[in-house]
């Protein structure tokens, strides 16, 4: 099972949704990189479950314990080990479940994959599996910002409901993390609506990248954006990626798209920060498809693993809309995959012609 990612700068998640505890190792990490535990909190604490109605009502802490490779407040250069340990499972919820398969869940392509799941919360394909994700993008959140880059998510869509405005500070003062004042509290009225009526709501999550080097990201195989979408689509629940004009681009001329250029710089951001796989040194904009979480009363047909038909409304503890909690888990993507990037330029300008001049 997959569960590694990255090239210099490496995340390898674990834990199961209602084990014991769920975490990370992170290779690759330069030495120095200022961080302790209260920096990694502050991110985990933006993803942890329960924080309103319009999440989950599972209460988990999620403390951060640091292993190793941090020392005195410092990353050491060694391996970084980081666990959470699960206090709220109750794997008993599950066990209607254990012989049947949710309708749009990853319950059915595991068991045909492996000829055995974990039910209790679905394991691996829980979104609690990104809590390791979390804690490692707030390591290299901090090796962005010594460059001066910024990385930040927001709801722009739940459902038909599309944000406009975009007052980044706002969306962190509400509880879809929507950057529009009047949308954010439609898109909270539609969620908690879905909510009461059994069912679930799906939407759109933006990530702005601001004051990334130009330069970032190799040509053909392995372009920053398609870097970009293979961290962000690995997301359980995401069904699209786009970036910049995205999907928009073809209804457009080239002399409509393309963006112009000055010697002051780029007069517009089509490209959404990017051209031919490299960073242009504009804000780098890319959207995510967060599909309904699957898990919902309504009543559904689904068959059982004998294959018999079976009649299915799920009960517990589950989100109603995932874009709240997808917001953080992004930002940790976006900033594990820049960072990456960031550490193989740094190998590469070594080399260059002018820097042995």
């Amino acid at each position: 099972m997959s569960s590694t990612f990255g090239k210099v700068l490496t995340i390898t998640t674990f834990g199961e949704s209602h084990g014991p505890a769920v975490g990370v190792i992170l290779d690759g990490c330069p030495p120095g990189i200022a961080v302790d535990a209260d920096t990694i909190q502050r991110d985990l604490d933006r993803r942890r479950p329960g924080q309103s109605a319009v999440t989950t009502q599972r209460q988990e802490p999620d403390r951060v314990e640091i292993l190793s490779g941090i020392f005195e407040g410092v990353t050491t250069g060694a391996t970084i080990a980081l666990v959470v340990r699960s206090v709220d499972a109750r794997p008993a919820d599950y066990a209607p479940l254990k012989d049947v398969f949710r309708p749009g869940h990853a319950d059915f392509t595991y068991w045909k994959k492996y000829g055995v799941r974990d039910y209790r919360g679905s394991g691996r394909s829980s979104g609690r599996e990104t809590v390791g994700r979390v804690a490692a993008g707030a390591v290299a959140r901090r090796i962005l910002e010594r460059e001066g880059a910024r990385v930040r998510a927001y709801t722009v869509q739940i459902g038909d409901i599309v944000a406009v405005a975009r007052n980044l500070d706002f969306a962190e003062q509400n509880p879809v993390r929507c950057p529009d004042p009047e949308a954010a509290a439609e898109m909270e009225r539609a969620i908690l609506a879905a909510r009461d009526a059994g069912d679930s709501l799906g939407g759109v999550v933006e990530i702005l990248a601001t004051a990334v080097p130009a330069g970032l990201g190799d040509p053909v195989m392995d372009k920053l954006d398609a870097s970009l979408a293979w961290g962000l689509m690995s997301i359980g629940a995401v069904k699209g990626f786009e970036i910049g004009e995205g999907f928009a681009s073809a209804r457009l001329r080239g002399s409509e798209m393309n963006d112009a250029m000055t010697p002051s710089g780029f007069a517009s951001n089509r490209a959404g920060g990017i051209l031919g796989g490299i960073s242009t040194g504009e804000p780098i904009v890319s959207r995510i498809a967060v599909k309904p979480p699957s898990s919902i009363a309504v009543p559904q047909k689904t068959v059982d693993t004998a294959g018999h038909e079976r009649d299915l409304s799920v009960s517990g503890r589950h989100d109603p809309c995932l874009c709240p909690r997808v917001v953080p888990v992004a930002e940790a993507m976006v900033c594990l995959v820049l960072a990456d990037a960031l550490l193989r330029q740094r190998t590469i300008e070594h080399w260059r012609p002018e820097a042995n001049a």
